[in-house]
């Protein structure tokens, strides 16, 4: 039996992480998706190139991307949802995690 994605992308998150790689004009081996301790909450969601994948990522195809998973991430991200919005005041990747148990008002951090 197949073990379930640690994480779901929507059409528009894939969309918006194949611009991007695109853009970037080297190859990469994805979007490295992380957590650090930052904000009023205590975590904070981080996105970055990945030049390679790391021994202990937890690697997500889906949708045409990859999506690599910091090790010390995993816990935090299991389950979550991963969605790009483009909005009229604002635009960026959206988080929507079962295991949050609050976020600070401003949105940019959260705890589990």
């Amino acid at each position: 039996m197949a073990r379930p994605q640690a994480m779901q992308i929507t059409d528009a998150a894939a969309e918006r992480v194949k611009a991007l790689l695109a853009k970037r004009g080297k190859p990469s081996a994805g979007i490295r998706i992380g957590v650090r301790t930052k904000g009023c909450s205590g975590l904070s969601y981080t996105l970055e190139y990945a030049d390679e994948a790391n021994k202990f990522d937890e690697v997500v195809e889906d949708k045409g991307v990859r999506i690599l998973i910091d090790p010390k991430a995993s816990m935090f991200i299991i389950g979550t949802e991963m969605d790009f919005v483009d909005g009229k005041l604002e635009s960026g990747f959206v988080f929507k995690n079962p295991n949050e148990k609050g976020r600070c008002g401003c949105g940019e951090s959260f705890h589990v």
